[in-house]
């Protein structure tokens, strides 16, 4: 009787639990990334975008051409890859992205004004990659 109860308590939690935690791992763009300080929690920089780009998936952002973007980290790129950046879009008139991290091509923008440098490398890990 008492392993029915607990079995029974076991399944509840692990339905109140699983919804919560949906998602997938995206594969890694890249091993390795570079930011301001060794938690990628400070702005690198704000950057415009010269061109718009369409994310092709849920790790990227979509970016307008003239939109600013906060820049979070650099992933440091490797063989056969591009070069991309994280960040998220700032202005009241994007107000539905803000706050909305992403990766996005540095070729495509240019950087405004730069807040602290970008030069502690830091290993990129599986939740940089995860999309809700």
């Amino acid at each position: 009787m008492t392993q029915s109860v607990y079995l029974v308590v076991l399944l509840l939690c692990f339905g109140l639990i699983y919804p919560l935690v949906t998602g997938i791992f995206m594969d890694k763009l890249a091993s390795q990334k570079l930011c301001a300080d060794d938690d990628c929690v400070y702005t690198i920089s704000l950057a415009r975008a010269e061109e718009d780009y369409n994310a092709p998936d849920c790790r990227f952002i979509n970016i307008k051409k003239g939109q600013l973007i906060y820049v979070y980290s650099k992933l440091v790129k490797e063989k056969d890859s591009g070069e991309f950046w994280a960040g998220s879009v700032y202005g009241e008139q994007y107000e539905d992205h803000m706050g909305t991290v992403g990766y996005f091509p540095s070729s495509l923008v240019s950087e405004q004004h730069v807040y602290q440098e970008a030069n502690k490398t830091v290993p990129t890990t599986d939740i940089d990659f995860f999309c809700e």
